[in-house]
């Protein structure tokens, strides 16, 4: 680290979203900036892979669920780590680390605040808890001078619910908060390969069709309703296979009968989390996203990318990456007889299912690559932190294409240095 070069700090609720970060984190320190990580550890395989070289990471236990004393603890490490780094640059996300985060930032005056909607978790709440997410979301958007929503139908939502003005949201590039790199995902000989071996791993005969789902095991996403779908489309597809990637949560737990059927079914199979998810899209035939919303969900990037069919339900942010019958199946959330269809559509009708592959994976070729994002928010950074014109000679000639010249992150430093 260099004390000179100004300091940008995500503020994140889970290790493995840095991994959502890929690229971008090492885009930054390349601009100029010193790129520091708070978030609670966890398990460090999540993000040793995706910290870059000379980025750090601070430990800052913070739970997911409202948990006033916890939280009151979490503010208040939050603000000293802040007060001893002294960011130019804060990014949080929601729900929490927006709130805490943000606020932390806010006392510590820091001079650029973005607070990134990765989708509105209070969608699927009713009651005091709805009202409570509402509320925190809300201030959240106060505390920031850009409020970053990673897809339109986020950004319409959250203007209509009336958390922020359109004038403090931006949308950076067609959307999501980090892009794809798709040459990662792309079906070639070699994840063919990884892919057919991880086939013969879990099991699975050469021929069976497999459905993927990639996430959280809630009822948030919609498993209730996918493990239903998978039981009617047995008798369809004797071989069919259902491969779930993720990890379950206590704090939205699945229904018993759903869990039982985790527990029994032989085709059924539960990978857990796994740090890479390249092998398991190539290996399905089809992603399914059965959630009840979500902010732009990479998942569906990342399968598209890979060439893979994606059957989603027409869940906020998912409308963003899927158009029914072009790039993907959509259904209405919760409706497990049109979800079962959409599915029986895509693994009997194998012309459909390779003209959606094919579209899918144009569109985040030709709308979703990574450096045009990282590029925006680059920009975006720069738009806020003028507070003077002697900032703003500072800032001139930094390029949009180019890494910022060590004499400039010097000068920027030292102008931050408050």
């Amino acid at each position: 680290m260099n004390a000179d070069r100004p300091r940008f700090v995500h503020v994140l609720v889970a290790s493995v979203g840095v991994g959502y970060l890929q690229g971008q984190l090492q885009y930054f320190q390349n601009m100029g900036f010193d790129v520091t990580v708070l978030c609670p550890k966890q398990r460090r395989v999540e993000w040793e892979v995706a910290l870059p070289e000379g980025a750090s990471f601070i430990e800052v236990p913070m739970e997911r669920e409202i948990a006033p004393l916890q939280d009151f603890v979490s503010l208040w490490r939050l603000w000293r780590t802040m007060r001893a780094l002294r960011p130019a640059v804060t990014n949080v996300g929601n729900p929490k680390p927006g709130l805490l985060g943000g606020l932390a930032a806010w006392l510590n005056r820091v001079p650029c605040r973005f607070y990134t909607l990765h989708g509105l978790r209070f969608e699927t709440t009713k009651g005091l808890k709805r009202r409570l997410l509402i509320y925190a979301e809300r201030v959240a958007c106060r505390l920031a001078h850009r409020v970053i929503c990673v897809s339109h139908s986020v950004r319409e939502k959250v203007i209509a619910c009336g958390l922020t003005s359109r004038e403090r949201t931006v949308i950076l590039g067609s959307g999501s908060c980090n892009g794809v790199d798709a040459s990662r995902f792309a079906a070639t000989p070699e994840t063919i390969q990884r892919a057919a071996e991880l086939r013969r791993q879990l099991g699975i005969p050469e021929q069976a069709p497999v459905l993927l789902f990639v996430g959280r095991l809630t009822r948030d996403k919609g498993i209730p309703e996918l493990i239903e779908a998978f039981l009617r489309l047995e008798s369809r597809f004797p071989q069919l296979r259902l491969l779930l990637v993720g990890c379950c949560e206590p704090e939205d737990p699945l229904p018993v009968h759903t869990r039982i059927h985790l527990e029994t079914n032989p085709r059924l199979i539960f990978r857990g989390a796994v740090s890479d998810t390249v092998p398991y899209y190539v290996l399905a035939d089809v992603l399914v996203l059965p959630s009840h919303r979500e902010g732009l969900p990479t998942v569906v990037l990342e399968a598209q990318a890979a060439g893979t069919p994606v059957v989603g339900a027409s869940a906020t942010g998912i409308t963003d990456v899927v158009a029914d019958g072009e790039t993907g199946l959509l259904f209405p959330v919760g409706d497990v007889h049109a979800l079962t269809e959409a599915v029986g559509r895509v693994l009997s009708d194998k012309v459909l299912s390779a003209r959606l592959g094919r579209a899918g994976q144009a569109q985040v070729r030709q709308k979703f690559r990574q450096e045009p994002i990282w590029e925006a928010f680059h920009q975006e950074c720069l738009a806020v932190l003028q507070p003077s014109e002697e900032f703003g000679k500072a800032l001139q000639g930094l390029s949009r294409s180019r890494p910022v010249e060590r004499a400039s992150a010097d000068h920027l430093g030292k102008l931050l240095d408050y």
